[in-house]
């Protein structure tokens, strides 16, 4: 386990290089208010007008104007090659979550392997925030309240399985995996309960964040 270099009692706001806007930006560090940039997304955050309190990556993406106008004492690099840019950050910060902005919308190899690092680092609890949806790992036990009718999409990241209530399908008894069955648009009807055995992304409306944010962080799903 890496050690940690950035260290927060609340939520942390992860910047990548991939298409972020300022609405992005300011919906998370909304709720984490601490910026961290992966390689990359340290040109983002200072375009947008933020200077993320540390940089960390192999350097390979950030711009020479960027690392100047950070300075050492912000820039973390991290030489390993086995790993991406996200992962070097998301697997050095200890806090209570991470909303991960700027690693969706443009290519899709980065989304995907995002979402890879995701479920291989499930804590902290990390939700990534794309145009339309949110997606994190679920936990073991789940419990959220979002409006009837709401869309749902679970994918799973391996062979899982679980139990739900609230979902107009629902998914006791299914097997999943990655190459088989996936549960993409379900429909909330109540109150959601999951209990997941596996690796499991969710997939939700992007409104559905303080909920989510919430659900993650609450002591039961520590």
């Amino acid at each position: 386990m890496s050690a940690a270099l950035v260290r927060a009692a609340s939520g942390v706001t992860l910047i990548g290089g991939g298409a972020v806007t300022a609405e992005d930006l300011a919906l998370a560090l909304s709720n984490a208010p601490h910026l961290v940039a992966a390689d990359g997304g340290a040109d983002a955050a200072l375009d947008l007008g933020h200077w993320p309190e540390l940089a960390i990556g192999d350097f390979d993406s950030i711009s020479q104007s960027a690392r100047a106008r950070l300075g050492p004492d912000r820039l973390a690099h991290i030489a390993e090659q086995d790993s991406t840019d996200f992962g070097k950050a998301l697997s050095r910060i200890s806090a209570r979550y991470v909303i991960a902005v700027g690693f969706s919308g443009r290519r899709l190899d980065h989304t995907l392997a995002a979402l890879n690092v995701m479920t291989r680092h499930p804590s902290p609890p990390c939700i990534m925030l794309a145009a339309e949806d949110i997606a994190f790992l679920a936990p073991p036990d789940l419990m959220l309240r979002l409006p009837t009718g709401s869309r749902v999409s679970l994918f799973p990241m391996g062979a899982s399985r679980g139990r739900s209530e609230g979902l107009r399908w629902p998914i006791d008894g299914i097997g999943f995996t990655t190459d088989g069955r996936v549960g993409t648009s379900n429909e909330v009807t109540g109150p959601v309960r999951l209990t997941i055995d596996g690796n499991m992304l969710v997939m939700l409306p992007r409104e559905a964040l303080e909920t989510v944010l919430a659900a993650l962080t609450a002591p039961s799903s520590a």
